[in-house]
């Protein structure tokens, strides 16, 4: 397959690094950035070996920071011991961060509750313990199955202390979902609730676990531990189900953390399971966490005043990394929120922000993008109607946002005041890789900007090859790092082969198109397989997007290849307008400005041959647009797979007619 992928998007602004960050940032200035990328090169190991030395506390103090003696199965501080809850935790005991506030937690209906570094230390004991009582121990493996609450940081916690390998499962998934997890994963435990709030509404939880069971393969589960969020009624199997407070109920609050190897798995995560029998990526406790802590640092310059707001779920990576573990081991307050950002109305984000002071705000750009609409359709929920004068950085992250929406972002959200922290990452990297730093960079709308140090990031041909700047191909991470996911659970030989191909060198994979511009700046183009192949011209599908939406009457779109006789692809986007859907002969003249706007932006090669109008994409409860249906209802053909994660499934059908 060839690689040439043609970039095509032109973006020309640039804003420097605030001065006033730059003198206060952990990195600060580009020549202390630069410092520490030529530290990483001339001795990596010395490098990582430092930071781990600084940054973790550990039990077994490490005498080998990298084993690559199996690669790609590398082991980092193989023979040190550590727990990265008590690093999380246990370490601010004794200090003033003990009594500072962990987490603000803002229910679904606007109720808040807080809890302090102590208080939340012996939550997770109290329930640490009564899992301990009931025969849990290091090695068993848990699935979790909760609603954003205080409650799902103290499970993950919980079972991290006690050297228990957790599963988060995002609260929006089938029961079919859980019933894979749950077999693949052998899980012993599983800890849910009865039910969550969302947007006014409660979603049950409990059942869906019920049903998983009972699909059979899951003998291995000996209990259901149920947090009582809503007091919903549930079924209940006696001997198998037990109330979370009750477990906790009468134990110590103190409860000694149980040392683990570096390598020990942490966590599973699992992929969203679109394409045949979901990926178990499976992370190390060490590593894992020392990337955690870094990138916390360093990308959102934590600060002991910080108050820390990721929109993320606990069941995605960013809710791991950027909730439950790096902004505790780092000792912030931070914000959880149980909602959605249009409940009550679509300026529920903004008024958070206001009312919590939040200084660092991370979320995606689906919904940055859904909320540049709203704002336009009700001017009183416009950000500027809020005082968002706290903000410090805003932060991206789940996908490329393109320069339209990053500009609304830094101009409407951040006042043109905070940098905009685009950061590319995956569930597989286990933290950031290439992101802006707020005291080193100056900003491109639209790139994610220069690696991290330590991070070897690469664009390459199929066979492994650098390509000149300017040229798309394979975006590829030449040099092992802590926080890589280590296997896919169960399965080495599909971990070798997706994401360490031979015929590129051994390096890791990432999957997604990337070019690099003259000043080394990355730009993701979108994944490899979700590039356009049109008349020999191969194009990101990112870049005709970003065309899309930078017109004034488009608030969201996605593109996706269909195929067709005479271009051997055609392109199909779907558009959502920041005003009623156009019918008839309007929809035609609608959709014949887009194509002409799009080949004035890009050239005529990328003109969607077919546009299709809807009041929404599909899209998963987390936000992600679900391509791979987008792909099938671009074909005509039906959907035959499961949509049950789709937080809108009845928008296929109106997406299904073209113009």
């Amino acid at each position: 397959m060839s690689t040439q992928i043609k970039s095509v998007l032109v973006e020309n602004r640039v804003f420097p690094a605030f001065p006033e960050l730059v003198k206060t940032a952990n990195i600060a200035g580009m020549e202390a950035y630069k410092a520490l990328v030529a530290e990483a090169q001339a001795s990596p190991e010395g490098f990582w070996g430092r930071l781990a030395k600084e940054n973790l506390n550990w039990t077994t103090p490490f005498t080998q920071v990298l084993d690559e003696s199996n690669p790609p199965f590398y082991k980092w501080f193989g023979d040190g011991e550590l727990n990265v809850s008590e690093n999380c935790l246990d370490r601010h005991l004794g200090t003033p961060t003990e009594h500072k506030t962990a987490i603000i937690f803002e229910a679904d209906n606007g109720d808040v509750t807080q809890v302090t570094y102590r208080e939340l230390y012996n939550r997770v004991c109290e329930f640490a313990n009564g899992l301990k009582a009931l025969g849990y121990k290091k090695g068993d493996r848990a699935i979790i199955y909760l609603p954003m609450s205080i409650e799902a940081v103290v499970a993950m916690h919980v079972c991290v202390r006690l050297g228990i390998t957790h599963s988060v499962v995002f609260g929006g998934f089938s029961s079919k979902s859980i019933h894979e997890r749950l077999v693949d994963v052998g899980a012993s435990l599983v800890i849910t609730a009865d039910e969550q709030m969302r947007g006014g509404k409660a979603i049950t939880l409990k059942p869906a676990v019920d049903e998983a069971i009972s699909m059979g393969g899951c003998e291995a589960v000996r209990h259901v531990v149920v947090y009582k969020r809503t007091g919903g009624a549930v079924n209940w199997t006696e001997g198998r189900d037990l109330w979370m407070h009750d477990v906790a109920k009468g134990q110590s609050a103190d409860c000694p953390a149980v040392p683990v190897n570096a390598e020990h798995p942490l966590f599973i995560l699992y992929t969203s399971g679109s394409t045949g029998k979901p990926k178990g990526v499976q992370h190390s406790s060490a590593g894992y966490l020392l990337w955690a802590m870094l990138t916390v640092k360093w990308a959102f310059d934590a600060k002991p005043s910080d108050v820390y707001w990721c929109t993320a779920d606990v069941g995605w990576i960013t809710g791991h990394t950027y909730i439950a573990y790096g902004p505790l081991a780092n000792g912030l307050t931070q914000v959880m929120f149980e909602g959605v950002p249009t409940y009550p109305n679509a300026g529920r984000f903004w008024e958070m922000i206001q009312r919590h002071k939040v200084t660092v705000f991370y979320t995606a750009p689906t919904a940055i993008r859904s909320l540049t609409k709203a704002s336009e359709a009700q001017p009183d929920v416009h950000p500027r109607k809020y005082d968002l004068s706290s903000l410090r950085l805003i932060g991206s992250v789940g996908e490329p946002i393109n320069p339209e929406a990053w500009m609304w972002y830094f101009k409407e959200v951040g006042g043109e005041r905070c940098p905009v922290l685009d950061t590319w990452w995956q569930t597989e990297t286990g933290g950031h890789m290439i992101t802006p730093l707020p005291g080193v960079t100056p900003l491109k709308p639209g790139s994610c900007t220069l690696p991290l140090p330590g991070i070897e990031a690469a664009i390459v041909d199929e066979a492994g090859g650098d390509v000149e700047n300017g040229m798309g191909g394979f975006l590829v991470v030449k040099r092992p790092w802590p926080a890589m996911i280590r296997n896919i659970w169960g399965d080495p030989e599909r971990f070798k082969k997706s994401y360490f191909p031979p015929e590129l060198k051994g390096y890791y994979l990432a999957g997604d198109g990337a070019q690099r511009d003259a000043d080394g700046y990355f730009w993701i183009m979108g994944r490899v397989d979700d590039v356009l192949n049109v008349s020999g011209h191969r194009l990101g599908t990112m870049e005709v997007e970003s065309a899309l939406v930078s017109h004034p009457l488009v608030a969201e779109a996605a593109v996706v290849g269909r195929p067709d006789d005479t271009t051997g692809e055609a392109i199909v986007a779907f558009v959502v307008l920041k005003r009623d859907l156009p019918e008839g002969d309007e929809a035609v003249q609608v959709a014949k400005q887009l194509r002409d706007w799009v080949a004035k932006e890009i050239g005529p090669i990328a003109k969607p041959k077919d546009i299709r109008f809807g009041e929404n994409l599909p899209k998963t409860r987390s936000g992600k647009i679900m391509r791979r249906l987008l792909r099938i209802v671009a074909k005509g053909e039906e959907v035959t797979q499961d949509v049950s994660t789709l937080e809108n499934p009845a928008i296929l059908t109106q997406l299904s007619k073209s113009v």
